[in-house]
């Protein structure tokens, strides 16, 4: 049972997605080190820029303690440059990534950030996740899934939310609405 979150805090919304968890009742701390990963049960990687993110588990040396955790099954969530770290390869502009998702991450495939919008999920949702509004900033689009990659929601037929095993990834920003069923979701992955 997943009962303390993490949030790797080098950029991004770590308060949006603090309130979300802690509105569902777990306990959440912010990671910056290793030590910070081993006391936690899962993980978000939220939005921001990913090349800034990328960098910056460099700098902190936690490619490889990341890498070990989420392959040992800890439970992860990336939303937004969170899903373009956890896919296996990038395209327009690749960045260092954790390749836990079997997905290509195609950067700001929706456009600059003036064509940021915000969409309802397709009616062939998983159950549970109809009519779920999503954020999208910059968006990423995660592409070419391999046979394990499970596409859960569509935005106008365009794959937005995956899991594979203990990986959910969203192209979006379900932090930045008051809707928790995405977080939900990741907390019911253990």
């Amino acid at each position: 049972m997943i009962e303390h979150v993490g949030i790797l805090a080098i950029q991004g919304d770590v308060e949006a997605h603090r309130r979300m968890l802690e509105g569902l009742g777990v306990a959440v701390s912010e990671v910056l080190s290793e030590r910070d990963l081993d006391a936690v049960d899962a993980l978000v990687i939220p939005g921001g820029e990913s090349t800034t993110i990328a960098k910056g588990i460099a700098r902190l040396g936690l490619q490889e303690a990341l890498r070990k955790r989420i392959a040992r099954g800890m439970p992860v969530l990336g939303t937004c440059a969170g899903a373009i770290l956890l896919a296996r390869d990038v395209k327009n502009h690749p960045v260092a990534v954790l390749g836990a998702m079997d997905v290509t991450a195609v950067r700001n495939a929706y456009g600059t950030q003036v064509d940021s919008f915000a969409a309802t999920t397709d009616d062939d949702a998983a159950a549970g996740l109809d009519d779920l509004r999503c954020v999208f900033i910059r968006a990423p689009q995660l592409v070419n899934p391999g046979p394990g990659v499970e596409v859960l929601a569509r935005v106008d037929g365009k794959a937005v939310l995956m899991r594979e095993r203990n990986v959910l990834a969203a192209t979006f920003h379900p932090e930045l609405t008051t809707d928790s069923r995405v977080h939900a979701l990741f907390l019911g992955m253990h």
